[in-house]
């Protein structure tokens, strides 16, 4: 009952917050469950990552019990990474999924079975772009860590996601994982994706999604909006930020509704996987 009574009452404001929303004009867009102009959204934004870089990946162990480098796993191995790629991940300054697809294509086993040669090792390009400077310096530390400083195969940029530097057609593949939701035209970002990967490139989306099971969906939104922000106070001393990740998880549109929305951006073989009841999917397509 307790659960059901949460439920009703998030479930109540976020109705309430629809019905704001709806009468706002053109340039109004969502932060959580804030509405503020489009222009504004961007260094909101900009300010939850800026104070949570630090403690980032922690925060990801503990939010998901360590389940989230599960799920990189799985979208990196849904990528199929190769010596000699072009690839691009966007909002990934943690180095996180790029170090994932560095050892990935340079694993001894792969290396073996495909026989690949040292050449097409250094062709490698993982080209990880993140709109915030903080987490760059996170995932540029990482590489120092891991011994990967000067590695060439490793290239940093401060981007943005709706308005990428690259070439046209230049990319094999493209990953972005929970950094989809937070940026303010994700219909940009798409048409982004898509500009930049050649034909045959693979679109690769990892993000927070929609849990439709009634039960399961009481206590994840128990957890959601009771134990994350007080986690995130705890660990990170910044309850506020953790608040507004939660609250935009819900504002994210469902998983069919965001696969039309890759499709509508000219994707192929557009489909989705959900992992743990819905509460990620990963999105994947291909540019034909």
């Amino acid at each position: 009952m307790a659960l059901r009574s949460l439920s009703r009452r998030f479930g109540s404001r976020f109705l309430s917050y629809r019905s704001s929303v709806a009468s706002l004009h053109s340039h109004a867009t969502s932060f959580g469950f804030q509405e503020v102009k489009e222009e504004e959204k961007s260094k909101l934004v900009g300010n939850v990552f800026t104070n949570v870089a630090s403690s980032y990946d922690i925060m990801n162990d503990v939010m998901s019990a360590g389940l989230h480098r599960l799920w990189k796993e799985r979208l990196v191995g849904k990528l199929s990474p190769f010596a000699g790629m072009k690839h691009l991940d966007v909002a990934g300054g943690t180095g996180d999924v790029a170090f994932r697809i560095f050892d990935a294509v340079n694993s001894v086993k792969r290396r073996a079975l495909r026989k690949v040669d040292e050449e097409s090792l250094e062709e490698t390009q993982i080209y990880v772009c993140d709109i915030n400077p903080n987490m760059l310096n996170v995932g540029k530390q990482r590489a120092a860590e891991r011994g990967l400083r000067d590695n060439k195969s490793l290239v940093w940029v401060e981007g943005d996601a709706e308005a990428l530097s690259f070439d046209d057609n230049s990319m094999d593949g493209y990953t972005i994982a929970f950094g989809i939701r937070n940026v303010t035209h994700i219909e940009k970002a798409l048409s982004e994706a898509y500009r930049v990967l050649k034909r045959g490139g693979r679109f690769l989306c990892l993000e927070l999604s929609h849990v439709d099971i009634p039960v399961f969906k009481d206590v994840y939104d128990l957890y959601s909006f009771k134990v994350i922000p007080n986690l995130g106070e705890l660990i990170a001393g910044d309850r506020e930020s953790y608040q507004y990740l939660v609250e935009s998880v819900r504002r994210f549109p469902p998983q069919e509704r965001f696969a039309s929305m890759i499709a509508d951006a000219g994707f192929e073989k557009v489909e989705y996987e959900n992992l743990v009841g819905g509460v990620v999917a990963i999105h994947s397509a291909i540019k034909l």
